[in-house]
């Protein structure tokens, strides 16, 4: 069985690129994309990832994001303020189990306040100088489980993060 994260992101991508009417349409692309669980289960990760429906004239309802609104203006303001600090992100690396983020000077404790205020399991918490944060992952947790939080919690990191060069 795949780990939450991953099923997160995937359903995250899904809601995305398609337009998703009910919960039986994602059970059964989530099936397509090697997910099975129950109607329970996404009910919780819907309402984890804030999920809405939004009107359209052909399908009536539809699923989508709450950064998808911003183009609406409806969440402008706290979208603006959750990137903001992401635009300071630099680097993520990691030292055996650690993982440690630059970032431009200044950015640092934006950053990693926007992390520790997620509460993901994967990480324990963060410390954080003026250009740079030590990610302390909870036991037991993989560099990729690490990164596929972080983009759960962030997704603008998602090209930063996996296409390192």
């Amino acid at each position: 069985m795949k780990r939450k994260t991953q099923r997160l992101l995937t359903i995250r991508r899904i809601i995305d690129k398609e337009k998703i009417r009910n919960q039986e349409e994602m059970l059964a692309r989530l099936l397509q994309e090697g997910y099975e669980l129950t109607q329970a289960t996404l009910s919780r990760d819907l309402r984890f990832l804030q999920v809405i429906k939004l009107p359209d004239k052909k399908l009536g309802y539809y699923y989508s994001l709450p950064v998808n609104q911003m183009n609406n203006g409806t969440e402008a303001n706290s979208g603006e303020l959750q990137s903001f600090p992401l635009r300071g992100f630099k680097t993520l690396e990691f030292a055996n189990n650690l993982g440690v983020i630059k970032t431009i000077p200044g950015y640092a404790s934006s950053i990693a306040s926007l992390i520790d205020s997620m509460d993901k399991y994967e990480i324990l918490g963060t410390i954080a100088g003026d250009d740079t944060i030590l990610l302390i992952p909870n036991e037991g947790v993989s560099h990729q489980d690490i990164m596929n939080a972080l983009v759960v919690i962030m997704p603008e990191l998602e090209e930063k993060i996996y296409n390192r060069t």
